[in-house]
């Protein structure tokens, strides 16, 4: 039987000895045709040109607090259906949640327009394995560590990986989720929840004010400039975590905390924990460390749609920071002794 471990890690073949062989992979296998490279550029440049003019356009009639809600909402749901559903549930098994969140957390996330979930996860499973080492396939550190390297990385990891030949197989790294005929069916749909995610803004402030110009704006702020702040910041969990930000906790590679992404990523920007223990619920484990997308597993489970849900002890806690203090003090200790030595 394949662990959850396993599934992170992709160590083991997802295909046990004298079974079939899983359903074919669903929409973003393992190569990416050329029209998905240009349909992929025209979804970022096109949204980050429009938050880039959201200012000056801010200042005129362009934007209502019917925009402002539809944008913080729509921003939200997919943010959370990113954090909670793709990443905390479906890549990392933090908790189970009962059939209808699990559909609704699978669909939520689709709505951030960042990729059919199949291949999120894969990709995402593929990067704890190989976390800021080779084979990651978003490490900030792949080119070195000088300056130029860095910037050169830090483009890598935001967005430039994305154009990059496909390597993730999706059978070894979500197996679980290619098994699973509604999730696969989700993941293969990507194109009717983008086409709902972006569509939605319009048609409600099209309504709302019975105007074209409403819908206007609404579409501008509701679904242009949430999905470009969106993407960007979920990207910069990937650059920017990993190569600044407080490490009070050990991890294998070099996540850091950023507090001021706390807020607009959900909770996800505790990235150093997430990386010291990456099936944990709860990524902002200090006091004062912010994370609404604990908050709502908690009323999940409250609720009694999720379970198992794997909260941080005090004692897990402790144990991740005594083993870095220790190879810490391991380490000074080493360099004291060889001082000795040197002296002598």
């Amino acid at each position: 039987m394949t662990t959850q471990t396993d599934m992170i890690t992709g160590s083991r073949d997802p295909r046990p000895s004298g079974k079939e062989p899983l359903p074919r992979a669903t929409l973003g296998g393992e190569s990416k045709r050329s029209i998905e490279q240009i349909t992929l550029l025209l979804f970022i440049c096109i949204p980050f040109l429009a938050l880039a003019a959201a200012v000056p356009l801010a200042w005129g009639r362009g934007m209502s607090w019917l925009d402002v809600g539809l944008m913080v909402g729509m921003y939200f749901l997919g943010c959370h259906g990113i954090t909670i559903g793709f990443h905390r549930h479906f890549t990392h098994g933090a908790f189970k949640a009962n059939r209808p969140l699990k559909i609704a957390l699978a669909i939520a996330g689709s709505m951030a327009v960042e990729g059919p979930i199949v291949r999120w996860v894969a990709d995402h499973r593929r990067h704890h394995r190989f976390s800021d080492a080779e084979g990651d396939p978003h490490s900030p550190w792949r080119y070195g560590e000088t300056v130029p390297a860095l910037m050169k990385g830090l483009w890598w990891a935001h967005m430039g990986w994305l154009f990059d030949e496909e390597q993730t197989p999706q059978q070894k790294y979500a197996p679980d989720l290619v098994k699973d005929p509604a999730i696969r069916r989700i993941s293969r749909d990507f194109w009717l929840w983008t086409a709902i995610s972006l569509l939605l803004p319009p048609l409600v402030g099209g309504l709302a004010t019975m105007s074209w110009y409403g819908a206007f704006t609404a579409f501008f702020w509701g679904s242009l400039v949430r999905v470009a702040l969106l993407h960007h910041v979920t990207w910069s969990i990937n650059s920017i975590c990993h190569a600044v930000g407080k490490r009070p906790f050990k991890s294998r590679d070099r996540s850091g905390n950023v507090w001021w992404l706390a807020v607009l990523s959900c909770g996800e920007s505790w990235h150093n924990l997430h990386h010291a223990d990456p099936t944990c619920a709860r990524h902002g484990v200090l006091r004062g460390q912010i994370d609404s997308s604990a908050r709502l597993i908690r009323w999940f489970e409250m609720a009694g749609w999720a379970t198992d849900v794997r909260w941080p002890t005090a004692d897990r806690i402790a144990a991740r920071r005594q083993e870095r203090d220790e190879s810490k003090n391991a380490k000074n200790a080493a360099e004291t002794e060889g001082k000795v030595r040197q002296a002598a």
